[in-house]
Parts: C-alpha cells; structure tokens; sequence
C-alpha cells in the first residue's frame, strides 16, 4: 500500500510499504477519509526529524494523520462481533495507552498514566490505504455522516466538542470564540446548534465570513478592534459567559480572559504558547475559571458524532480540499500556507 510519512523539514515520502496485518485484539481499517488537522503541520515543519516529534532515538519516521475514518477491513483474533466486524463503518479514538489506568478505563486513554502512542503523533496514523488500531479504540460511524465528517469528528471536531463540554456551555449563554480556523469553526457550529449565542473572532475577514454561515452572530476583527471593548459592546457591558480559544496564540488567551466577564469561564484547547495573566485583575477579583482542554475522550467522541446526526449539523461544510494519497505532497504545500479552510486526503 501508499503511505505518507513525515520527514521533517516540510518534506513528505510517499512509500510503498506492506499492507498491515493485525494481531490478537487489532483491527485493520480500510481508511476512506484522513483528515489534515493543524497539528500535522508541527510534524511537517520539524526542524529535528522524526526523533524530535516524539519518536524513539532511532529516529524513525512514521506514517502520518491522526483523523481516521473508514471501514473494519480485517479483523484479529480474539476481537468479538460486538468490538467490530467486517464492513463496520467507524472512527478511531487515535489513542492506545496501558488500559487497566483510570484514565484508559475512563476513555480518556490520550492521558494513560504509563504514557500513550498517538496514532499519527508518535506511531503511525491515517494517511495511508490500511491502519491497524487496537480493537477497543473504534467508535461508530453513524450511518447519516459522511466518511468525512467522521474524520473531522475524530481530531478537530471533536476537540470543539471537547472544549464546549468542559465549559459546561448552556443555551442561555454567549460565547466568544477566538480563532476561526477548522477547530474554532466547529465550535462555532456546534455552540450555534446547542443555542448559545456565538462571538466569533479572528483577524481575517475571510475566516469570519465564513464563520457567520456556521451559525455566528457577531463577528469581530480581532486586528481592526480594541477587542474587550468591542465584545463588552455586544454584551451588555458584562462580556461574554464563556470564551474559548481555539487559535494557540498568547495574544487571543489574553483577550479571552480579559473579555470575559464576572463569574465568567474560559477554555484554552489551541495547542502551544503560552499566556500571562494577572491574576488579581483578571482572575481572583472577576471569580474566574480559567481551564484547559485535550481533545476528548472515546465517549465524548461517539457522543459528538450522535448530537451532529441528530442536528443534522453540516460538519462537511468545514472541507475545502480533498486531494488523492498520491497528491499529500502538493496538499501539504498548500496546508503549510494556512490560508486555506479544512483538507482531507482520500487513499484510492
């Protein structure tokens, strides 16, 4: 089979490898759609090779994309009809850790206390026409979704699902939401569809435009504005119930908490950076909760795929790309701009 493997230095190889076979509790998925999420571009831009994203000292590169979707191509021994069968439309919870942790037996395998192998992070993921996973990792596919859509749902997606879940975001509320890339659009989506009123906030008009049609009802340049004041204009004066910040960059953190209003709760899910805060200011003096937020757990990601079928929720809206296996290298070079909306490459 194809497979793309990471090198480093915004360099792919594409390969020919052996197809996988699976072992007592694994399966084989037949991948129909592999998400691109952000943090694939970390792996692609590494300066230190394969041994400084996370692998073993030998260095070795492994093959790409932690957002799978397809179908149970072939199945181990010792994996029950229930875990999976043949022609099982799934997801995978790209994580596998010790499994006898709290954390692993919780569906939280991503913070196993023995450590995890990140499918497409530390081992080899998605981008590929066959990955073997753990049985136990699957989580259905509703049939109402696109294989797609189950992608987006298994990285991107369902860490705005994640990080509005720890918010604890009510219907009632609003919510101002920093970053309008691929995860801070699903957010947008999904706080719309559980009748929050949505802020949305980005430094590029286009983002923004295309954060109204996922359910957004006020837009702020985060550039062109004084943005506390600005949000503190659309609220009454108080600021926003909630924030969540969706872009990684100290900056937004910042407004995020300085925004956010007396009793207010804010969720930081974008991953690097940093942020300071004064904490008699804007935290002890305004009662405010200030938390962080990893993705989600397994449950939370079956629970994810059952609210935006329910909803009817168009998470295909969020691609702009799709591009064949064969084509991963030019689909990087265009990923690597981020001026584009969500990519997803489909193996033939």
């Amino acid at each position: 089979m194809k497979a793309v493997y990471f090198l480093g230095n915004r360099q792919l190889d594409i390969r020919e490898v052996p197809d996988p076979t699976p072992g007592p509790g694994e399966v084989i998925l037949g991948i129909k759609a592999s998400g691109m999420c952000g943090t694939n571009l970390k792996y692609y831009r590494s300066s230190g090779g394969a041994a400084a994203m996370g692998l073993g000292g030998d260095g070795t590169p492994f093959i790409g994309g932690h957002e799978p979707c397809g179908v149970v191509a072939e199945v181990g021994p010792g994996v029950s009809e229930r875990e999976a069968k043949v022609g099982m439309r799934v997801m995978n919870h790209h994580y596998e850790g010790c499994g006898t942790c709290r954390h692993c037996k919780g569906g939280w395998t991503q913070m196993c206390d023995d450590g995890s192998t990140v499918f497409g992070g530390n081992g080899d993921g998605a981008h590929a026409k066959y990955m073997k996973v753990p049985a136990h990792t699957l989580v259905p596919l509703p049939d109402e979704l696109s294989f797609q859509s189950g992608a987006a749902i298994s990285c991107g997606t369902g860490t705005a699902w994640g990080g509005l879940h720890r918010l604890g975001l009510q219907g009632n509320e609003t919510i101002a939401i920093f970053g309008q890339g691929p995860v801070g659009l699903s957010a947008t989506q999904l706080a719309a569809a559980m009748g929050a009123r949505v802020i949305a906030l980005d430094v590029d008009d286009g983002r923004l435009a295309r954060a109204k049609e996922f359910g957004a009802d006020v837009l702020i340049n985060a550039r062109a504005n004084d943005v506390p004041a600005a949000i503190r204009d659309v609220t009454h004066g108080e600021g926003p119930e909630c924030g969540l910040d969706c872009s990684g960059a100290s900056e937004a953190r910042s407004l995020a908490i300085k925004a956010a209003r007396k009793w207010g709760r804010v969720c930081f899910i974008g991953e690097g950076n940093d942020v300071t805060i004064d904490v008699s200011t804007d935290m002890n003096r305004k009662q405010l909760t200030v938390m962080g937020s990893w993705t989600f757990s397994k449950n939370g990601q079956a629970d994810c795929a059952r609210f935006i079928a329910d909803r009817k929720i168009d998470v295909d809206g969020l691609f702009t790309h799709s591009w064949p296996l064969e084509d991963a290298v030019a689909a990087y070079e265009l990923f690597d701009q981020q001026t584009a909306g969500k990519g997803v490459l489909v193996p033939s």
